[in-house]
């Protein structure tokens, strides 16, 4: 049994899938078969049930993973104890963040980060919370940039910045002619959303319970992008005229000349973004630099 195969495992029962398993392995996806096989064989025990469309783990298979998940992240520990007996900042930190967040800090905090820490470059992931939830567990990540709320046991969360939320609209929609824009004017206007999966969808609705209203309304004028699209997807919809959308103010920019932003009149609706690291990463200098530089640079 070797820390390789525990990590196959724990791959495989996330992606539940063997090709997209080894695509994140980095691996042909015989070898991570074979090793599979090689461990349930060890173990003399079926971990994973499979089939034409999915593999999923077996009853067995789900403890055994946890324990997995469990050494894995032992293991981790061990090498980040290991660094910090070396220079903090020479060696690359690996960064997650979120969709909404990730393309607009991060141009903005680099060039802080290589004034302040020269030989620390950054290994950037940009994906969903609940991904980078996992993979800070895991160890593959060393801190994550997410919006609050967020929770995660044995993981240290901090308060950065807070966000305002703005409208955008093209310029040629009867709401550009306002200084602001109330939650009230939204009514009549079809707002694009992020897809399922993003937070930031989630905290629009929150922010205003008009748009969960309509979104449930098969009449109603809100309607979700497509799964997958961006903030920047969304700005080339409302471009092109197809409606209005509402955007964290460091998404708006100013580059697209078709487009107007709006702040909202009547009501602050923001998001508190945060950054979080294990509490056993020993690279307490790297951590206190990223963080120096993203208030630095926040709004």
């Amino acid at each position: 049994m070797t820390l390789t195969e525990l990590r196959y495992i724990v791959t495989l029962a996330q992606e539940q899938h063997f090709g997209r398993a080894a695509e994140r392995c980095n691996v042909a996806q015989p070898t991570l078969s074979v090793a599979v096989k090689r461990l349930e064989d060890e173990l003399n025990t079926a971990i994973f049930e499979r089939s034409k469309s999915r593999v999923s783990p077996t009853p067995v298979g789900e403890q055994i993973i946890q324990q997995a998940q469990r050494v894995l992240e032992q293991a981790s520990t061990i090498k980040d104890i290991a660094q910090n007996s070396q220079d903090q900042l020479s060696e690359p930190l690996r960064v997650g963040a979120i969709f909404t967040i990730g393309p607009y800090l991060l141009p903005r905090i680099i060039p802080n980060i290589r004034s302040l820490a020269p030989s620390m470059a950054l290994y950037v992931d940009e994906s969903y919370t609940a991904t980078l939830r996992k993979r800070i567990r895991q160890g593959e990540l060393d801190a994550i940039i997410v919006a609050l709320p967020f929770n995660e046991a044995d993981v240290v969360t901090q308060r950065l910045y807070d966000e305002p939320f703005v409208v955008q609209m093209a310029n040629t929609n009867p709401l550009a002619q306002f200084d602001k824009v109330t939650p009230e004017q939204l009514n009549d206007q079809h707002v694009i959303l992020l897809g399922d999966g993003h937070c930031f969808r989630d905290q629009v609705l929150a922010a205003f319970p008009n748009l969960q209203d309509q979104l449930n309304d098969p009449n109603g004028l809100v309607r979700s992008a497509a799964e997958g699209s961006s903030l920047e997807t969304l700005k080339h919809m409302v471009a092109s005229g197809l409606g209005i959308t509402i955007l964290p103010a460091s998404a708006a920019g100013d580059q697209n000349a078709l487009l107007t932003t709006r702040p909202f009149d009547g009501c602050n609706p923001t998001r508190t973004v945060a950054l979080a690291w294990r509490a056993s990463f020993p690279r307490h200098k790297a951590i206190d630099i990223l963080r120096q530089a993203i208030i630095e640079r926040s709004i």
